[in-house]
């Protein structure tokens, strides 16, 4: 397979043979043979394969970025529901500013939705923060859902697709790991256009040569100064205020 080519395997199938070629996420080798582990689309890049996995849950790694949403409040901390076997937990310390551990509530209530970083990983949970800039209390926008094992692509390679859209949109977009995505932009209309554009790249995730058709995409929808918009139902299940 050349650099760069990419195609779908199934679990136990070559995808490479030679040493020179090192395995990566959800790949194996097994003598010269580089083989798949996982269902999903090849990646090769610099000698390093890896697969990214076409379907299947979100698996929380230190260090990710997620979208979750304020389920429960403890004494010392919130419990953020990001669509996961467990809840996460915001421990009031990890927060960007001191926060009286009698007016948690007054700082993040239930239902108000963040971007926050997983700092460990254990057994009994996940634990956050939002000590960062980047990271915080959402206000506005949009949040859509989308397939966790999708967001690899949405993103681009080093922020690229992420980048593309920004340009074309004018909007904020901030994509998690867990397959939530954030959009805000100066209007709905710009919004409802972007988020188009992140359904697109989902749907055409596997092609060859995706940023080039989302380019050509999005110049169809010609947006220029005034962001045109199809319009569509924004009420369909997995999306929410932000």
């Amino acid at each position: 397979m050349d650099k760069e080519e990419r195609q779908i395997v199934i679990p136990g199938e070559t995808i490479v043979k030679g040493k020179e070629f090192l395995p990566g996420d959800n790949v194996y080798r097994e003598g010269e043979e580089v083989i798949a582990k996982r269902f999903g689309v090849v990646e090769i890049s610099e000698k390093h394969v890896r697969i990214i996995p076409i379907s299947g849950v979100y698996y929380p790694r230190r260090g990710n970025t997620i979208i979750g949403t304020v389920v429960d409040i403890t004494f010392n901390g919130w419990l953020i529901d990001f669509g996961g076997v467990q809840n996460a937990f915001l421990p009031v310390a990890e927060v960007p500013r001191y926060v009286n551990k009698n007016e948690l509530r007054e700082y993040l209530d239930f239902g108000e939705s963040v971007i926050v970083k997983v700092w460990d990983v254990k057994s009994r949970g996940i634990d956050v923060s939002m000590k960062m800039r980047g990271y915080g209390k959402l206000s506005g926008g949009m949040i859509i859902s989308v397939n966790p094992n999708k967001v690899p692509r949405i993103i681009g390679k080093e922020g690229s697709m992420v980048k593309l859209i920004k340009n074309a949109t004018r909007c904020e977009i901030t994509v998690g790991q867990n397959g939530k995505v954030w959009i805000s932009g100066g209007s709905i209309e710009e919004e409802m256009v972007t988020k188009k554009i992140i359904e697109f790249i989902v749907e055409n995730a596997t092609i060859n040569g995706l940023t080039e058709k989302v380019d050509k995409y999005i110049k169809s929808l010609k947006l220029n100064n005034d962001v045109e918009i199809i319009a569509e139902d924004t009420d369909k299940e997995g999306e929410q205020d932000g």
